[in-house]
């Protein structure tokens, strides 16, 4: 057989769709054998290199609010922290390890004073998770090893550079479709939408180099942060990605 790797973009609550896809897939008969992720993306693909099943990623996001604002600690400079993040990640990974992953794992995030993406993987993984997934302006920046880094996205949303040469087969999952159906904009959208258009272009490319890309579309009438919707996204891109058989088993084909 094989090997399989899945890449897996950021998007805030809308990372609740990769467990959505993967679900499908899961039912599909395709499973990963490496995952790599930024922000939302690494997030969930660690819950999965863990050996958590989607549905059970899902409660558990709805339980301790992982994508929520709630779980932050406000500093006098009005920056946020993420300790509670790191807590929750130690508490549902005890052994908080690449290594102990049952699936090797790629988490990206950005070194902010250098301006490029840092694949880990390796160490400890609750603060790999904290850099990839760490809001700019939002949160204080998470230093490792002496480098101050934030969130994957901001120069890589998809980071299928990982995979490349290891995995024979790549599966990309885009989780920040831009919606061109909204009739109305709120204020709160439009640096969410502007930030994703300017990525756009780099997306295009990197899904070139997948065998099989999955982008649910519509995606951007999700808001990033809103966890009621956490159901309706989750439903939306598993029944997106069962549309998608006869796509699915052409890729199955060549496995």
């Amino acid at each position: 057989m094989k090997k399989i790797g899945y890449v897996l973009s950021g998007g805030g609550v809308r990372g609740v769709a990769h467990l959505g896809v993967i679900q499908a897939l899961n039912e599909s008969g395709i499973k990963p054998d490496l995952i790599s992720g930024t922000s939302a993306g690494a997030i969930a693909g660690a819950f999965i290199a863990a050996g958590y099943q989607p549905k059970e990623i899902v409660q558990i996001i709805k339980d301790v609010g992982i994508f929520s604002f709630s779980n932050i600690l406000f500093r006098k400079q009005g920056i946020f922290k993420m300790k509670a993040f790191e807590e929750i990640y130690k508490k549902y990974i005890p052994h908080d390890s690449f290594e102990n992953l049952n699936l090797p794992l790629y988490a990206t995030a950005t070194d902010i004073v250098k301006g490029e993406s840092v694949y880990f993987h390796s160490g400890t993984l609750s603060k790999a998770l904290m850099a990839s997934s760490c809001v700019p302006v939002v949160f204080e920046p998470i230093t490792i090893d002496g480098k101050l880094f934030l969130d994957g996205g901001i120069v890589n949303n998809l980071p299928v550079e990982p995979l490349i040469g290891t995995c024979d087969k790549i599966i990309g999952v885009h989780v920040n479709a831009i919606s061109t159906n909204q009739a109305h904009l709120h204020m709160k959208d439009l640096a969410d939408r502007s930030f994703h258009l300017a990525l756009s272009s780099a997306v295009r490319l990197k899904e070139k180099q997948c065998d099989l890309f999955i982008e649910p579309p519509e995606m951007t009438k999700f808001g990033m942060f809103d966890m009621d919707t956490i159901d309706e996204v989750y439903n939306y891109a598993y029944y997106y990605t069962h549309g998608m058989q006869k796509q699915i088993e052409a890729f199955k084909k060549d496995l």
